[in-house]
């Protein structure tokens, strides 16, 4: 076990004030130090050493003002080159008690670069390699909807350096790109239906603001973009989150924490809980109403961050959201998300 005190032999005159001030430490803290230490008998109680021939004192020490600094050292503070991997690998579990669990793996390639001209960057983000137990999904409606948003990616976001996404860097060339993509996913998607979804996707990804909504409402963006201030909080605040998507953002309660992984790296785990008086019809609908909920939903959002102490590169995030009705689990939602 490493040892991380000494005795100091107490010499004439010497003062617990006086022992104190030479560590940087006040008398209180060396007292309660050297007591926490010491035997039983060898207790201190009072300002003057008489008759006490050794104190136990630290070999570095460091203040709640030095341990504060050296913590936010250790974590992200604004958003920066080398924040985000090149590729990150995603698992997703949605749950229900009316529906069996559902699955899908895939994968995110990331590039991200600060704008010459101003000081927002720019994020290029890929999604791709979908699978779900294993296989490519089979069913049409799936792998239409996954090649519909493929043919338009990379997609570039506009990112200010507090890690918020405020908007497309070129929504214009998105719109333009997807009809000579579509003309290639109509040889092989024929029919009705698949002619129905295309002029829907075509239709909305022409909205650019219900378009970004779609995607800052996921749980991936919201997970995988944090703001870089829930690192540096200490204090409990009120943060809004989607606990569904395309619905609309809920104000939560939110808690931090952390913990050293290791040497390298910091463990942050964020805990909320709804507090905006919504029912869980509500959220499920993706419409709040005017009138004042009778029976407010319940539920929870856990966000955990792995960062990297010394170039605050994201290693590892994690969420966990749970929707209840009268105390009645009624979704779950689960990603992981790690590099390579």
């Amino acid at each position: 076990m490493e040892i991380d005190f000494l005795q100091y032999q107490v010499r004439n005159g010497d003062t617990l004030t006086s022992i104190a001030s030479r560590l940087g430490m006040t008398s209180e803290e060396l007292k309660l130090f050297h007591n926490s230490h010491c035997q039983k008998m060898d207790t201190v109680w009072f300002e003057n050493l008489n008759d006490v021939k050794k104190i136990y004192v630290p070999t570095d020490f460091k203040t709640e003002a030095q341990k504060e600094k050296k913590r936010k050292e250790n974590l992200p503070a604004q958003l920066s080159d080398s924040f985000f991997a090149k590729t990150y690998t995603v698992q997703e579990t949605f749950e229900s008690p009316f529906e069996s669990p559902v699955n899908i793996h895939y994968t995110v390639h990331l590039d991200l670069h600060k704008n010459k001209n101003t000081d927002q960057y720019i994020l290029s983000y890929l999604q791709k390699d979908f699978t779900s137990k294993g296989n490519t999904p089979d069913d049409k409606v799936s792998s239409l909807s996954i090649a519909c948003m493929q043919s338009i990616m990379p997609l570039e976001f506009i990112m200010n350096k507090q890690g918020t996404i405020t908007g497309f860097a070129d929504h214009k060339k998105m719109v333009e790109t997807f009809p000579g993509k579509r003309k290639e996913l109509e040889e092989f998607y024929v029919g009705e239906v698949a002619q129905n979804y295309m002029n829907v996707f075509e239709r909305g990804i022409q909205d650019e603001l219900f378009l970004l909504q779609q995607f800052k409402s996921k749980l991936l963006f919201q997970t995988l973009f944090p703001k870089t201030d829930w690192f540096q909080k200490k204090t409990k605040w009120k943060e809004p989150f989607y606990l569904l998507q395309n619905s609309f953002p809920i104000q939560c309660e939110i808690n931090t924490d952390q913990e050293n992984e290791d040497e390298d790296s910091v463990l942050t785990i964020l805990k909320g809980k709804i507090i905006e008086l919504c029912t869980s019809q509500e959220i499920m609908r993706g419409i709040k109403l005017q009138k004042q909920a009778s029976e407010p939903a319940s539920g929870t959002i856990i966000l955990e961050y792995i960062t990297h102490k010394k170039n605050k590169n994201l290693l590892q995030a994690k969420a966990s959201v749970a929707l209840n009705h009268e105390e009645e689990l009624i979704h779950q939602h689960h990603i992981n998300i790690t590099q390579g």
